[in-house]
């Protein structure tokens, strides 16, 4: 199996109230994020990010509607999960993207991936997810939405 590229996407999910869309990993119960994962191949950013919407929700964006946020943060690879990078990749360069959608809707999980989902207010959801970019992230999204 081939490593994963050490480039990824972080994709809010929100409605216009922002209500955010948080997923539980199905490895960890009790760990909330939002959409995530790892550049495949030669494919660009947006690419990415509407591919792991797609995968881990059932969600189709068309290209007009997910937003470029043009931020990314470096942050450590969890010990745990450094197995899956080529050796000595310690950071993963995170890029972050929103997609708005009209309102809470039911998703369709990526089972191999996610156990569960919710919808909660925006301030509430930084609160429980368990990554800090991904927490910062969600706390920007009101700032973002009124620029």
């Amino acid at each position: 199996m081939p490593y994963k590229q050490a480039v990824s996407v972080l994709v809010v999910i929100h409605t216009p109230d922002l209500q955010v869309l948080l997923l539980e990993r199905a490895g960890h119960p009790g760990y909330w994020q939002s959409v995530t994962g790892s550049r495949e191949g030669e494919e660009s950013l947006m690419e990415t990010a509407r591919r792991e919407v797609q995968e881990e929700t059932g969600l189709s964006s068309p290209p007009a509607q997910l937003q470029d946020w043009q931020y990314a943060v470096d942050y450590e690879i969890y010990e745990e999960w450094r197995h899956r990078y080529a050796p000595g990749t310690r950071y993963n360069r995170e890029h972050w993207f929103a997609l708005c959608v009209p309102e809470t809707q039911a998703v369709t999980l990526a089972v191999d991936e996610h156990i569960a989902y919710r919808w909660l207010p925006w301030a509430a959801a930084a609160e429980v997810v368990f990554s800090p970019s991904n927490a910062d992230a969600i706390r920007s999204l009101p700032d973002r939405l009124h620029r």
